[in-house]
């Protein structure tokens, strides 16, 4: 049966008094996760000096800012989310000269440079740590960690039960100067991941030196990561009974998403209202609501905050909606733009999650319908660029790139693969260097061969495979981001209208715009609202109707 699409409204919610505007309220944000971004020196893994010499690839994309993931000192035991010091380059990546011509390089091109920041734990080879325990029991400098007496008869128990995100208890038992069994220390995460205390002063004025040191630097904003697990619940308390999948913020945790956690991002932002241009910070946090997400965005606190709850939506319409609409009516009232996201670096990528039945959760070691996964993963993308707020891409998504499920045991460096009972440990498939040529040892990775093996398929899915190609993946992402900037309905705001749709078609209303998505196995035919603007698939409009081919997304004008 024909259905009927009311005209969206003209008006949204944007204009009200109270809701600042900002370059990054409608932002296409892209991140680089630079090992496996581009190689500038041949050594097989990803480099700053090759992310500068793709940035004019990222302008051409049409993407407003870039976010990198770590590059700083670090032992890369967790891919440098274990900083060993936070004002330098690892040699790895380059150097702080390398850092200064990537950012100039950036302004130059009109994109913006957002890093990340990481103040929950540092490596265990941070100066601080180190120190603190050759110095041993007493040493002033274990206050700016947990350190902790143990329990049982000689402290050989653990002093709670939290768990590790990446499996196993959260403590490690140091050995003393005098080779005893010592103190032990908290770790979120593995152990060469220690926790700061942020209760100690120290810690805090630290990390405001970081800040500044940076945004000297001229970066453009900070994706704070783990940010709602700075601060622990007074007396570390057990955790008692639980389910481990909750350890992420599902779940109310004394580790994740205390109150506390705000004083410290409302000094932060002090900070970064002294610099002129814009600058923000966009939060990690895993939190048991979207509610609970937008406290870290009050308009005295962070700008972003990561929406984890529309990353992991099935693929269905009405699961979509309520998450939709849940997100924006959280972000709202505090006048924070909603973010969305469909991939990123701990997640199995999109194309695969949709080419898998629901409920496998984020990490799939199958590939599933690579068709399928595809065609979802298109009309996802659509929805995505059509929603109100702010939307981050992850590198390679632009290509279609699927997970690599089968790499061999011996390529993965993934620590939580080596943890039992943690996360699933596949998180190396989603990282495998992107490629930029059709041919080529690492398909124009590097002059030399790629960190991770890439599949042998790699080619087809390159960046010269790609560009130019009417109805590739790369030319859907380059024409969607191009429409975004140029129609006046797309991005701004905090509204959609929905409008009447058959069962498992969505139909939202932005000014001057709709947009439909059927997420059914099956064609739906329904009365075109407007004239066709652009489609994640081949679309044929007859007359004042169309048929809206399974898994696909159709922009229109109106």
């Amino acid at each position: 049966m024909t259905q009927h699409l009311a005209a969206p409204s003209t008006g949204t919610s944007a204009e009200a008094p109270g809701h600042p505007t900002g370059w990054w309220q409608d932002a296409v944000i892209y991140q680089v996760y630079p090992r496996s971004f581009a190689d500038g020196n041949g050594d097989g893994m990803g480099d700053l000096a090759g992310v500068t010499a793709r940035l004019p690839y990222l302008r051409d994309l049409g993407v407003d800012a870039v976010w990198l993931s770590p590059f700083y000192a670090s032992p890369q035991a967790d891919a440098g989310y274990d900083v060993a010091d936070y004002r330098a380059i690892d040699p790895m990546f380059g150097t702080l000269l390398d850092a200064d011509g990537l950012i100039r390089e950036a302004h130059d091109l009109g994109l913006r440079i957002i890093v990340d920041l990481v103040p929950n734990h540092s490596s265990d080879q941070h100066e601080w740590f180190k120190r603190a325990l050759a110095e041993g029991p007493g040493s002033a400098l274990r206050e700016r960690y947990h350190f902790r007496p143990g329990k049982g008869t000689d402290g050989e128990l653990p002093p709670n039960d939290w768990e590790s995100i990446f499996g196993g208890p959260a403590w490690t038992r140091t050995t003393d100067p005098d080779g005893t069994p010592g103190e032990w220390y908290l770790h979120l995460f593995a152990p060469e991941q220690p926790d700061f205390n942020w209760e100690h002063p120290a810690v805090a004025d630290e990390f405001r030196s970081i800040l500044r040191f940076w945004l000297d630097m001229g970066v453009d904003g900070f994706r704070v990561d783990v940010a709602h697990g700075l601060v622990k619940a007074e007396g570390l308390p057990d955790l008692g009974s639980h389910d481990q999948l909750k350890l992420l913020g599902n779940d109310v945790m004394p580790f994740f998403d205390q109150d506390g956690v705000h004083e410290i991002y409302r000094s932060w932002r002090t900070i970064l209202d002294e610099y002129p241009g814009d600058r923000i910070l966009v939060a990690e946090a895993w939190t048991p609501t979207v509610e609970r997400t937008a406290n870290y965005v009050r308009p005295d606190e962070m700008h972003q905050a990561f929406n984890f709850q529309y990353l992991s939506t099935a693929w269905d319409a009405a699961e979509l909606r309520a998450v939709i609409d849940s997100s924006l009516d959280a972000m709202r009232p505090v006048g924070a733009p909603t973010t969305w996201v469909l991939s990123n670096h701990d997640v199995t990528r999109h194309t695969t999650r949709f080419a898998n039945p629901p409920g496998l959760g984020t990490q799939i070691r199958t590939p599933g319908d690579g068709e399928l996964g595809l065609r979802r993963a298109r009309a996802a993308t659509l929805l995505m660029l059509a929603l109100p707020g702010s939307a981050y891409v992850y590198q390679g998504e632009e290509l279609g790139l699927p997970d690599v499920t089968d790499l061999p045991d011996e390529a993965r460096q993934d620590p939580s693969f080596f943890r039992a009972e943690g996360q699933d440990g596949f998180r190396d498939g989603c990282r495998v260097p992107i490629p930029w040529t059709r041919e080529g040892s690492s398909y124009g990775f590097g002059a030399g061969g790629s960190w991770l093996p890439q599949p042998g398929s790699w080619g087809a899915y390159s960046v010269e495979a790609q560009s130019g190609t009417e109805g590739s993946t790369l030319e859907l992402y380059r024409a969607a981001i191009a429409t975004r900037r140029e129609h006046p309905g797309l991005g701004a705001g905090t509204d959609v209208l929905w409008l009447d749709a058959p069962e498992g078609v969505l139909a939202l209303g932005r000014p001057g715009f709709v947009c439909t998505v059927n997420t059914t196995g099956a064609p739906v035919r329904i009365d075109a609202p407007g004239r066709l603007l652009l489609s994640s698939g081949p679309v044929a409009v007859d007359g004042d109707t169309v048929e809206l081919p399974a898994d696909t997304t159709v922009w229109w004008t109106v």
